[in-house]
């Protein structure tokens, strides 16, 4: 596939989940799988599958399926997941704490460098053996690091100054828990933005559809 090659967000949405099926087909010993077998799995159509997995070349053989250890390794390649990214976290709080220590970063294509916080209860303290430093620190440790991507679990009103300042040092992608709207301000930047209240109110709405 060529870089810049346009793929439609909705397919690539969809590769952490065949990611996630394919490695636990790999777990359990499972070598070849159809676009059938993998469908009925998944709960998508096998037309569905062909289609997405053909945006990045050819991967299956008609009549033979999909070599399961094969398609993962491909697609964990594209996802990036065989380069790990020099990451820090800001916000040392309840969210991030939860987030440095149950995210299993290294198979996610992470490789977490530093957590920073200012608060004095929460300073000196380690987090899946990383100490948690002082925010005067960031410039030295994202140098030091070449750090690329950043995930923040710090207020809104904080993020605006620390984004700018984080850009400046390099980084180019956010995991954004902060609810600040990178992307209005820098549109050139990559942003994934995660909001929890929102995915509860969706889940609201379908249960209120269903009373109804």
């Amino acid at each position: 596939m060529a870089k810049g090659e346009h793929i439609s967000m909705s397919v690539v949405r969809r590769l952490p989940r065949y990611y996630r099926f394919l490695y636990d087909l790999k777990e359990n010993g499972i070598v070849r799988i159809s676009s059938k077998e993998l469908s009925q799995r998944m709960g998508l159509t096998a037309s569905q599958i062909r289609q997405d997995l053909n945006c990045f070349g050819g991967f299956g053989q008609q009549g033979y399926g999909y070599l399961v250890e094969q398609l993962y390794n491909e697609i964990g390649h594209i996802l990036g997941m065989d380069v790990l990214t020099p990451t820090i976290l800001l916000g040392a709080g309840n969210m991030g704490r939860a987030i440095a220590n149950h995210m299993h970063f290294e198979q996610r294509g992470v490789n977490l460098v530093g957590i920073f916080d200012d608060s004095p209860q929460i300073l000196g303290h380690k987090i899946r053996g990383i100490e948690v430093l002082p925010t005067e620190r960031i410039d030295e440790i994202c140098l030091e690091n070449k750090v690329e991507e950043a995930i923040l679990c710090i207020p809104k009103e904080a993020a605006a100054s620390m984004v700018e300042r984080l850009i400046s040092l390099g980084v180019r992608g956010f995991w954004n828990f902060s609810h600040y709207d990178i992307s209005l301000h820098y549109p050139g930047v990559l942003v994934e933005n995660v909001h929890l209240g929102d995915s509860l109110m969706t889940l609201s709405y379908k249960l209120n559809t269903e009373r109804q």
